[in-house]
């Protein structure tokens, strides 16, 4: 069942109009909700180092 159609069925049910069904969202059911897996990245949980250096460590030997 496409959107259209489900805005018809909504509306005959109801007695409103398919513009009215079609501001309101009917959107269909799902037999639960839907649990995605977080988008994150935990560095705890990461086996490698997760700390990269994007600068050459400076020499504070030198001092001028």
């Amino acid at each position: 069942m496409n959107q259209s159609e489900l805005n018809r069925e909504v509306a005959q049910a109801t007695g409103e109009t398919v513009s009215t069904i079609r501001q309101l969202g009917f959107v269909p059911l799902t037999r639960g909700p839907y649990e995605r897996e977080p988008l994150v990245v935990d560095w705890d949980e990461r086996e490698e180092n997760p700390r990269v250096s994007l600068f050459p460590a400076s020499d504070c030997s030198r001092v001028a």
